[in-house]
């Protein structure tokens, strides 16, 4: 399913953006019949300096190449942050395109010893938020995080993803503007469009969301989740690129309560394991060692 959007990535961004924006954090008095969210096409062009056809024709895909100052006097207007400004001025025409060589996504091996030996819940994600490798604490910590998943799509689609976050609402908003961001021009990635897509037709929260047109990064920060076994656990969370990777890690505050949990978490991953192993058939021609 390709996205919609892509053959004017421009408009749908001016137009998402100017009805996020209210009259009244735009300076304009209430009053009226408004039948629209947010600011009026007329509005946006009277503040931003412009013609309102001219920004009519920038919705409408008609002019894709406005100058570096209208460029900068929408952004004003719309009220983006640093993020969203570059996003913006990334949406023209006159920024080249480069070829794109995306190379396939692999876990060095260097990287599968290096997550063996951490001790605290460690995993690969791809650029689309695929699970491509994790160690036992990760998985410990939620089997969502096992290779194969998706980070989102188990987030939006997963009951038990859901109840596992503190705040489900923010980190959807999280997830989903940190998808946009990361797509970028690669709008035709065949795997950024099966994902869009299966999302799209399955999930109300994620178009609601993919409308917005948010960008955001989604890199360290601190968040808190609920595990079945060891309760409540605050952890921090860092990414680490690593060639066209990214390695995620997960870790408390040292000898706090989650620190204490997470190691119980720990201990109990060893035991199913030991426990596992020891109620695994033996291979025929073995025997138990005495």
């Amino acid at each position: 399913m390709k996205d919609p959007e892509s053959g004017n990535r421009l408009g749908s961004y001016l137009r998402a953006r100017r009805e996020l924006v209210s009259p009244a954090q735009a300076g304009i008095p209430p009053g009226g019949n408004r039948r629209v969210p947010g600011l009026r096409r007329e509005e946006v062009a009277l503040l931003a300096g412009i013609s309102p056809d001219y920004y009519l024709r920038l919705e409408r895909g008609r002019d894709t190449n406005p100058s570096p100052q209208v460029l900068a006097s929408l952004a004003r207007v719309l009220q983006l942050d640093d993020i969203e400004r570059a996003y913006l001025f990334g949406l023209t025409a006159t920024r080249v395109k480069a070829p794109r060589h995306t190379r396939p996504e692999h876990v060095p091996a260097r990287v599968h010893e290096l997550l063996a030996h951490l001790p605290i819940p460690a995993f690969v994600e791809g650029r689309a938020f695929d699970v491509l490798a994790s160690n036992s604490m990760a998985v410990a910590l939620s089997p969502r995080l096992s290779p194969g998943h998706n980070r989102l799509r188990s987030l939006l689609l997963d009951p038990e993803e859901q109840a596992f976050h503190h705040d489900w609402t923010k980190a959807t908003a999280e997830f989903v503007a940190a998808l946009r961001t990361t797509v970028g021009d690669d709008t035709d990635d065949p795997r950024f469009v099966e994902l869009v897509g299966e999302l799209a037709l399955s999930s109300q929260r994620f178009r609601t969301l993919w409308a917005r047109h948010d960008v955001r990064g989604l890199g360290g920060g601190t968040t808190t989740v609920h595990h079945p076994v060891v309760g409540e656990l605050r952890l921090h969370r860092d990414k680490l690129p690593i060639d066209n990777v990214i390695l995620v890690v997960y870790y408390p505050d040292k000898n706090d309560d989650s620190d204490e949990k997470l190691r119980l978490l720990a201990a109990l991953s060893q035991t199913d394991s030991a426990n596992t192993a020891h109620d695994s058939p033996q291979a025929p021609g073995t025997r138990s060692t005495p």
